[in-house]
């Protein structure tokens, strides 16, 4: 991807597909996945990825999933179709979206694709709509409200795993097979896991012993990544903006945003309200460290594996990692009223963004004339009309300069930056994807979803 930010191909590709562009990579999904799978093998668990399917619609990452063997977690009718429509096993493939309409639910039962069952109108919507089909349906049921370290995990998924013990006892006679045990933690607390699936052996022992048959816990997404290789360069970021918030500096975000922080008194309060772009352990590490705890006096490892279960995961940032970038054209620099620089990029913050309040990764700027202007600092702002359309609240320093026609290159968008939040507003069209090809001077070809 490195080659495509020294040559004028980056510039070329906008001329023809427009600003901003997304440019997917998905070889390194497949590195992803296997470092997960070894964690597993070598600790003799049965193990299934399913790549989450909403943290990127590129359809590219669908068929580099099948060829590693990995399923697909799906959260909407299109991507359940979508998937079907790519040759996806449907046994491969689960439904877990938090809003399931009966058009969706009549899908996955048709096509024999496992819904993750999250409330009783669900249930009851499911289990009338396999009786009418004559069909067994194949469900898991999403748990949550773990009590973890004396306190209640509150979550807005799943039944309660206090109040809704009874559940288990209604499938006797029922067109509703349990196959398995759900549950998705907010987060990244590998110990909140490990708590989470101990209770899922607990659900599976009992729904057993009611006549049930549930092969597999599935323990949601939420594995960790980090963006950053510098840890010193991620704390040093949140002192000197402390420093700022308490008027010690001058401000380092746009009008001394506080992301996530306020100051009381003199003294800063809050936790950040952005992703950890620095952590560790991430990925495989910290699966390890799961398998790895000991409950009841043996491993999670050993407790999976002498239950006769499948573990399956649902991660979708971390499989992305390294998979793509988005790019953006320059198209101004000007001043505001109170001095501060501000650079305008075609394209909106919803192409660059989560529920986060900022993407805190520096962007490379690709100078599309010769380098070498005046130094500058100074804010990427974007194209809808509102005073807060700010695609980063940090002040970015230029030390070559920026100018209009430069492009700037926002790293590791794949996982759920590029998508998750897109919108038409103003009737902006959505980003292009274009699949990255490794061979020189190889044309790259649009993503097949920007057929739809």
């Amino acid at each position: 991807m490195q080659q495509l930010l020294v040559n004028a191909e980056l510039d070329d590709l906008i001329r023809l597909h427009g600003s901003p562009l997304n440019i997917v990579n998905p070889l390194p999904m497949g590195q992803n996945i296997s470092q997960l799978t070894q964690v597993a093998k070598d600790r003799d668990v049965d193990f299934q990825v399913f790549f989450a399917r909403k943290s990127n619609r590129c359809l590219t990452f669908v068929d580099q999933a099948a060829q590693c063997g990995a399923g697909i977690d799906t959260a909407s009718q299109n991507e359940v179709q979508q998937c079907i429509d790519c040759g996806m096993d449907p046994h491969r493939i689960i439904c877990t979206a938090a809003v399931k309409s009966e058009s969706l639910i009549h899908n996955c039962l048709r096509h024999g694709v496992c819904i993750c069952i999250d409330n009783e109108d669900e249930l009851s919507l499911v289990e009338y709509e396999a009786d009418r089909l004559g069909c067994v349906a194949s469900i898991a049921l999403r748990i949550g409200g773990f009590e973890h370290e004396g306190a209640k995990l509150v979550t807005r998924f799943g039944f309660d795993v206090d109040r809704d013990r009874g559940i288990v006892d209604r499938f006797s006679e029922s067109s509703l097979r349990i196959d398995g045990i759900h549950f998705h933690l907010d987060g990244y607390d590998a110990a909140q896991r490990v708590t989470g699936i101990r209770t899922a052996c607990d659900w599976i022992e009992r729904l057993r012993r009611s006549g049930q048959s549930p092969t597999f816990i599935d323990m949601g997404g939420g594995f960790p990544i980090s963006y950053l290789e510098s840890e010193q360069e991620w704390t040093d970021f949140w002192h000197e903006h402390e420093l700022a918030l308490r008027g010690k500096r001058d401000p380092i975000t746009y009008r001394n945003h506080g992301l996530g922080r306020i100051v009381v008194d003199g003294t800063v309060h809050g936790s950040p309200k952005s992703y950890p772009y620095f952590q560790s352990p991430v990925r495989d590490e910290w699966f390890a460290a799961i398998l790895d705890a000991e409950v009841d006096g043996t491993s999670i490892a050993q407790k999976i594996r002498t239950a006769g279960l499948q573990l399956r995961c649902e991660p979708g940032r971390s499989l992305m990692d390294g998979c793509g970038v988005t790019a953006a054209r320059v198209e101004f620099r000007k001043r505001s009223a109170n001095g501060d620089w501000l650079i305008g990029l075609s394209m909106n913050r919803t192409q660059c963004r989560t529920s986060s309040d900022d993407f805190l990764v520096d962007p490379i700027v690709v100078p599309t004339r010769d380098a070498g202007g005046e130094p500058m600092s100074g804010y990427l702002v974007g194209a809808y009309c509102t005073e807060s359309e700010l695609l980063s609240l940090r002040r970015l320093h230029f030390p070559n300069g920026i100018q209009r026609g430069d492009l700037v290159v926002f790293p590791n968008t794949a996982g759920y930056l590029m998508h998750f939040l897109e919108s038409r507003s103003h009737q902006f069209p959505l980003a292009k994807n274009v699949i990255y090809q490794d061979e020189p001077g190889a044309e790259l070809p649009l993503d097949p979803i920007d057929a739809f």
